[in-house]
C-alpha cells in the first residue's frame, strides 16, 4: 500500500479515480489502484467516455453489433457505459459492503442535454439506476436550477445522487438542502432515509478563469478559498439541529467531493489541490496522472481548516481586483453545462463514425 495515499485515507479523505475505460478494466490497472493506491471509488462524465470510446478500438465490435440491430447512437452509448460501470461497481462492491455503503461507489451522468429539464432528468435517473441494478451506482445530476428540483425528487424516489457542476458555497448549499428535503420527505412518508449522496465542488476551473485577469501573486488561490468556505458550510450544515434530527432517524450525511482538482497551471505543483484540500469526511476525485503524482511525491500537511476567516480574506482581495465571485460561479456552471453537452455530442458522433466496419482497400 502506498504510504502517501494511505495517509490521506487515514486522515478520512477518500480518493476516487476520475476516469473509466475498458482498457483500465481489462488490463487490471483499476484493480491495482484499488489494491495499492487506496482508490475506493470512481467517477465518469461525457468527456471521459468521449476519450475512451474514441481513442482506440476496444469498443468497435460492440458498437457495430448494436448498430446492426438498429440501436441508436445514444442507445449504444448507454449500453457501452453501463457495461463498463457495472464492471467497475462490481470491482468496488467489496469496499461498499465492508464500509456498509459509505464507500465503493461509481458515478454515471444523465445526458447533459437534460440540464434544464427537471422531469426528464428524474425519469432518466430512475431508468439508469434500474438498468444498472447495482446498489453502489451514483447517478450524476448537475446542480442547475432545474437540477436542484430533480435532485430532491430523485432522493425521494430512493436514487443515490452525485450532484455535479457545483462551483460555489451557495450552489453547494442549494444542492445540500435539496438532499435534506428529499430525506425529510422520505421520513415523513415512513420510508428508509438511508439514501446516499455526494456533492461535487469544482475547484481548479476558478483559477483558470481568473489567471489572465489577475497578477501572478493571485494565481492558484481562488479555487482553494472557494473550497475552504464551502467546507465550512458543509461542516456547519451536517452538525446542525436539522441534520441531527435526520441522523437520529437513520439518515447519513451527503459527503462533499472535490472535483476538477488536476493542476492546470504548469508553473504550479501537480499535487497542489490534493495537498491543499486534504480534509476529513471528504472525497477527492482525480485523474490517473494526479493520482500517480501524489503517490510518488505528494505530502499530507495540515488538514483543511473548518474556519472561513482566511478564505473570506482571500475572496475580498480578489474582489478588489475586480473579480465578482458570485457572477463567476454562475458563469462557470453555465460553461460546464455547455462543455459537457459539447462532449456528449462529440461522443455520439464518435459512435456514429464507428457504426460500420472500416472499408478495406482491395489488394491491387
Amino acid at each position: 500500500m502506498n504510504a502517501n495515499t494511505k495517509e490521506l485515507h487515514d486522515l478520512g479523505q477518500r480518493l476516487w479515480l476520475d476516469n473509466i475505460s475498458r482498457e483500465l478494466l481489462n488490463s487490471g490497472t483499476l484493480a491495482s489502484y484499488v489494491a495499492e493506491l487506496s482508490v475506493s471509488g470512481l467517477t465518469s462524465n461525457p468527456t471521459i467516455f468521449e476519450h475512451a470510446i474514441g481513442s482506440g478500438s476496444l469498443y468497435d465490435d460492440a458498437i457495430q453489433k448494436s448498430a446492426a440491430l438498429g440501436e441508436s447512437d445514444e442507445g449504444i452509448f448507454f449500453e457501452l457505459a453501463l457495461d463498463d460501470l457495472t464492471r467497475a461497481a462490481d470491482l468496488f462492491r467489496p469496499i461498499f459492503d465492508a464500509t456498509d455503503g459509505i464507500d465503493g461507489w461509481v458515478s454515471f451522468e444523465v445526458s447533459p442535454l437534460l440540464a434544464n429539464d427537471t422531469a426528464n432528468t428524474v425519469k432518466a435517473a430512475t431508468a439508469l439506476q434500474a438498468r444498472a441494478a447495482r446498489p453502489n451506482l451514483f447517478i450524476k445530476i448537475p446542480g442547475t436550477s432545474a437540477g436542484i428540483a430533480a435532485i430532491e425528487q430523485s432522493i425521494v424516489e430512493g436514487i443515490p445522487i452525485n450532484v455535479t457542476l457545483l462551483f460555489s458555497r451557495e450552489q453547494y448549499v442549494a444542492a445540500a438542502e435539496a438532499y435534506l428535503r428529499g430525506i425529510e420527505r422520505r421520513i415523513a412518508a415512513g420510508r428508509d432515509p438511508t439514501i446516499a449522496s455526494v456533492a461535487s465542488l469544482f475547484v481548479s476551473r476558478w483559477d483558470s478563469a481568473v489567471k489572465e485577469k489577475t497578477p501572478s501573486q493571485f494565481h492558484n488561490r481562488l479555487g482553494i478559498a472557494i473550497a475552504m468556505r464551502t467546507y465550512k458550510a458543509y461542516r456547519e450544515l451536517f452538525t446542525s439541529k436539522r441534520w441531527q434530527k435526520l441522523a437520529a432517524a437513520g439518515a447519513r450525511p451527503q459527503r462533499l467531493l472535490w472535483a476538477s482538482t488536476v493542476t492546470k497551471d504548469p508553473a504550479a505543483s501537480d499535487t497542489l489541490y490534493l495537498e491543499a484540500l486534504a480534509a476529513p469526511d471528504t472525497i477527492n476525485t482525480i485523474p490517473e496522472k494526479t493520482l500517480l503524482a501524489f503517490a510518488d511525491h505528494g505530502k499530507v500537511g495540515t488538514p483543511l481548516p473548518v474556519g472561513g476567516g482566511y478564505a473570506e480574506a482571500v475572496l475580498e482581495e480578489f474582489r478588489r481586483e475586480g473579480i465578482d465571485d458570485e457572477a463567476l460561479a454562475t458563469e462557470l456552471q453555465r460553461e460546464g453545462v455547455v462543455a459537457f453537452a459539447k462532449s456528449w455530442r462529440g461522443l455520439l458522433s464518435r459512435i456514429n463514425e464507428k457504426r460500420s466496419p472500416p472499408t478495406r482497400t482491395p489488394p491491387e
